[in-house]
């Protein structure tokens, strides 16, 4: 059975809380067996945990979550609700005297739309992993894309809404690989394949969506506010991989959101993306890749589409 989303990949499991008055959340993945994890950090701007762990040349090679949550810097706490989860079910690295779960995480910037007193926190994320299953979940303001928001270049006021996407393509030779992102860019969205805007900077005085590229041009100084932005997500595959591959696999699948943003991966964003592998048969890294960048534009148009309109910030639908 097809799900569509990254529970597609066996082993993974996902979780979502959020806060609809606050207007944040976070989305957990869980691999209880654990999984082999890579990172790539494109942004510039970035707010993660745990990611020095990833680089190919450090010791831990397996993850037992992924936390990506809301609430800037603050929303890191998150994952220690996770881990807390884990440790409980005792899942984690065996270090003799106890079990410690390897859990990476990633926040982007929600603070201005709803409470920003009001961040995901431990308990927050302890919940999201208790719910972490397989199957078919919500879209759009759900967990970690509840309060992310697009098409800030000309300042927040004249932002759309972002959200939270998930997709998943099989192959006939048994190979899956699942996608899931939070959408909350600087720049605007478009569809790969048609062109066409679907989110962006609604311009103050014509009512239109703004190019944001042009805009940026036109700019003799800076645009923009640091911290407010970050798209950050994860791809999944069923296949056997090293940690240099996974990492590889994040790099690549970044060309999804240079093909989906416009500007992608500026100075005011931190956009991050993990790769969990949990296979035990090897497939062409480069077919990995592709299908990974393909399924990563899919979730990206996902969280746009299924984005719903709230407080006066205006949706795609």
């Amino acid at each position: 059975m097809s799900f569509d989303n990254i529970t597609d990949v066996p082993g993974v499991k996902v979780g979502h809380v959020e806060d609809p008055k606050a207007l944040t959340g976070c989305s957990v993945i869980i691999t209880e067996e654990g999984a082999v994890c890579g990172v790539d950090v494109r942004g510039a701007a970035p707010g993660t945990r745990e990611t020095d762990l990833l680089d190919p040349v450090n010791m831990v090679n397996k993850v037992h979550g992924i936390c990506l949550s809301g609430g800037s810097a603050f929303g890191l706490d998150a994952s220690s609700g996770v881990m807390r989860y884990l440790e409980e079910q005792g899942i984690g690295l065996d270090v003799s005297v106890a079990k410690v779960p390897i859990v990476p995480s990633a926040i982007l910037f929600d603070l201005a739309v709803g409470d920003a007193s009001v961040r995901p926190d431990a308990d927050m994320g302890y919940v999201a992993a208790k719910k972490a299953a397989r199957g078919i979940f919500k879209q759009g303001n759900v967990g970690a894309g509840c309060g992310a928001t697009v098409g800030k270049i000309m300042g927040f006021e004249q932002c759309m809404k972002g959200g939270l996407g998930s997709a998943a393509i099989t192959l006939d030779n048994g190979l899956t690989v699942g996608a899931m992102v939070a959408v909350n860019s600087l720049g605007e969205v478009r569809d790969p394949k048609t062109g066409e805007c679907l989110a962006s900077a609604i311009h103050p005085e014509t009512g239109e969506l703004v190019d944001s590229e042009e805009f940026m041009l036109s700019q003799v100084e800076s645009f923009g506010r640091v911290g407010q932005n970050t798209t950050i997500g994860a791809i999944a595959v069923n296949a056997k991989l090293t940690k240099s591959e996974a990492t590889k696999v994040s790099q690549i699948a970044h060309n999804a959101i240079g093909r989906t943003i416009y500007p992608a991966h500026t100075m005011f964003d931190g956009d991050t993306i993990f790769t969990l592998a949990n296979g035990d048969r090897q497939f062409s890294l480069d077919v990995i890749g592709s299908l990974a960048t393909q399924v990563l534009e899919k979730a990206i148009i996902r969280a746009i589409k299924e984005a719903e309109s709230i407080n006066g910030i205006k949706a795609y639908e």
